[in-house]
């Protein structure tokens, strides 16, 4: 296997797109990041002078605020923009706002965006370095970047390991993110949810199909549990949150019959008492505040990889 020297791209737009040795030096450059974050004083010169925005046209409290932790453990400069007082509420176009932030100096733009794709029309307009924080019901490649750095963080290795996602797969970036990654990295990966969640081809992205959670959960060794979304939602997808949260909610019962060293994982925001209850969400087996730090450490790798010239 040929070793990468740096990412081949100039932006992050999707783990898809990334290679097995790409996501390894990510990764890798994860675990050197965590320590300097650790640190009594977590500030590093090397991208001091860079100047860093991001543009996020939907809500963030975590992938923000990291974003926003990273530029400054690397003493970058970051400017957030926010939708409600920008030109973009007087209808400047995306293309048209990247440009304006392009001339200004900018040399990386991180966007949140509803389209699907958003992220790789900027990209190809803008010669400033684009990293995808979330587009539409496409990827969200820093937080599936995230969760399998935590993944491994706990026991060493994705490879051959049973992950199960479940939940909202159909809106979930997340969960695409996830599979994409996951496959690459030889973990076995299963999608559980109710057969109206489950988007049509799913299978061919090389995943295993169950609606039944407790079945899989017997001999799983992560499983992720995934908002639902209903925001993105124009119908009804389940008869009740009721009946969902029993089919495909974590509780203490269903825990019984899952291994003792099943690693819990959510990407957060949790809707408690839906996805899972507070009993398992505050639970020993449960690492989801774990994955908010090493959110830092994955997203400080990422803009040092970019836009440090180790590229």
């Amino acid at each position: 296997m040929n070793k990468v020297k740096g990412l081949k791209n100039k932006d992050l737009l999707g783990l898809k797109d990334l290679s097995v040795e790409e996501l390894q030096l990510i990764l890798k450059t994860a675990v050197s990041m965590k320590e300097v974050i650790s640190r009594p004083i977590p500030k590093v010169p090397t991208l001091l002078g860079k100047h860093l925005v991001t543009l996020f046209y939907e809500p963030s409290t975590r992938t923000r605020t990291s974003f926003n932790m990273a530029a400054k453990v690397l003493s970058a400069n970051i400017t957030n923009v926010a939708l409600s007082s920008s030109s973009i509420s007087k209808g400047e176009s995306l293309i048209d706002t990247a440009k304006n932030l392009e001339v200004m100096g900018v040399d990386a733009i991180i966007i949140r965006h509803n389209m699907a794709g958003a992220a790789h029309l900027l990209a190809r307009q803008t010669r400033a370095c684009v990293i995808n924080a979330g587009d539409g019901c496409d990827e969200h490649p820093t937080q599936g970047l995230l969760d399998i750095f935590t993944m491994i963080d706990k026991k060493k290795t994705v490879k051959g390991k049973k992950v199960v996602i479940v939940g909202d797969i159909a809106h979930s970036r997340v969960a695409k993110s996830n599979i994409w990654g996951l496959n690459k990295l030889g973990a076995n990966v299963v999608v559980v949810g109710p057969p109206t969640l489950m988007p049509d081809g799913i299978e061919e992205l090389g995943v295993k199909v169950s609606y039944d959670l407790d079945r899989e959960l017997r001999d799983a060794d992560f499983v992720n549990m995934l908002r639902i979304q209903r925001e993105r939602m124009d119908k009804g997808f389940f008869p009740s949150i009721g009946e969902y949260a029993k089919l495909y909610g974590l509780n203490a019962g269903r825990l019984k019959n899952a291994r003792p060293d099943l690693v819990i994982m959510h990407p957060g925001p949790i809707n408690r008492g839906i996805e899972m209850t507070s009993e398992v969400a505050d639970g020993p087996n449960t690492v989801i505040l774990e994955q908010v730090t090493n959110g830092v450490a994955v997203r400080t790798a990422l803009l040092f990889l970019l836009l440090s010239g180790n590229n």
